[in-house]
């Protein structure tokens, strides 16, 4: 941190590659909120579509608000890193260059977090943009009063854009780790949840995703899955405490289970390079059973014998349903 915290600011962090289609209406998204005591710090991460001169000309035009960093391809993540240690705000809010929130989030996050003196804030959120899926609106669920260390496991409770964070809580957990690069914001959630159970929701949709052709972290699928798997085991495995109560078949079929699955989802869908590697992980990390072993024997062929065989046995099929 360069400074000494301000405590009702919030400073929202975003980081930026090739967004120039977008940025200056993810800029404006900010600085027009109706909480009024906002800094914007974003950071560049080597742009070469003009975003970096529209961000020189926005910093120019709201320098008391605005802050612009350079970095060079690092990613999303080390760039939100970068950020924090700039940031004054007692509360911190993600954004990426290319997503959008409705005028009040900000003010209704904050609001929620003193009235219950909560650590996290989060709220509904929808995507949009030509082929985003699940296009309408969603609201999670409220997670008090649930079981909320299984849902947790389930998968990443809400998106990175979609919640407001006290400052001491994300500094008790670090910021963000850049080991498990695609799933870094589903493990700061585990985290933060693991280290405050103090959330509390806003139960309206109010933070905007925006979905297209540019930009998206990975498109590797299977990459995306294992890290995501290896966040779930991390949090099992430094929690033990918060699953006293969980049977350990329940937390063996959310964390393992889930790998298993996602691997035959990928293998009927024929996304045969994802599959080959998500069920090498299966055997690698000795989650199999017998009736896998078929499978198994598919991701160790080279993907040159395995797509002709595979083709072959969906021709037959189609010619005897």
């Amino acid at each position: 941190m360069m400074g000494r915290v301000i405590a009702d600011r919030i400073s929202v962090i975003m980081p930026c590659f090739n967004a120039a289609s977008f940025v200056s209406d993810a800029v404006n998204s900010v600085l027009n909120q109706s909480y009024r005591n906002v800094e914007l710090i974003v950071v560049d991460d080597g742009s070469s579509d003009g975003s970096r001169e529209i961000l020189r000309a926005l910093a120019e035009q709201h320098s008391s608000r605005l802050t612009l960093l350079l970095q060079e391809r690092r990613g999303p993540y080390p760039a939100r890193n970068l950020a924090l240690r700039h940031a004054l705000g007692g509360y911190v809010a993600f954004l990426d260059a290319d997503d959008y929130w409705r005028q009040d989030c900000l003010e209704k996050l904050e609001s929620a977090l003193r009235e219950h003196r909560a650590d996290v804030a989060y709220c509904g959120w929808q995507n949009v943009g030509e082929g985003a899926p699940g296009t309408g609106p969603y609201i999670p669920p409220d997670y008090v009063g649930m079981d909320a260390v299984v849902e947790f496991l389930r998968g990443c409770p809400w998106p990175i854009h979609a919640a407001l964070v006290r400052r001491e809580a994300l500094d008790s957990v670090g910021g963000f780790s850049e080991r498990c690069f695609s799933a870094m914001d589903y493990d700061l959630w585990l985290k933060l949840y693991a280290n405050t159970q103090r959330i509390v929701r806003v139960a309206e949709v109010m933070a905007f995703y925006r979905w297209h052709d540019k930009g998206q972290i990975s498109r590797t699928r299977w990459r995306q899955v294992l890290d995501a798997w290896q966040v779930r085991r991390d949090f099992v495995a430094d929690n033990r405490e918060l699953f006293a109560d969980v049977p350990q078949t329940t937390i063996t079929d959310l964390r393992d289970g889930w790998l298993v699955r996602e691997a035959y989802a990928a293998f009927w869908r024929r996304d045969l390079g994802d599959a080959r590697e998500l069920f090498r992980a299966v055997f690698r990390h000795r989650l199999w059973t017998h009736r896998d072993l078929k499978y198994l024997v598919f991701a160790l062929l080279p993907l040159a014998w395995s797509r002709p065989l595979l083709a072959s046995s969906d021709r037959t099929k189609e010619r005897h349903p």
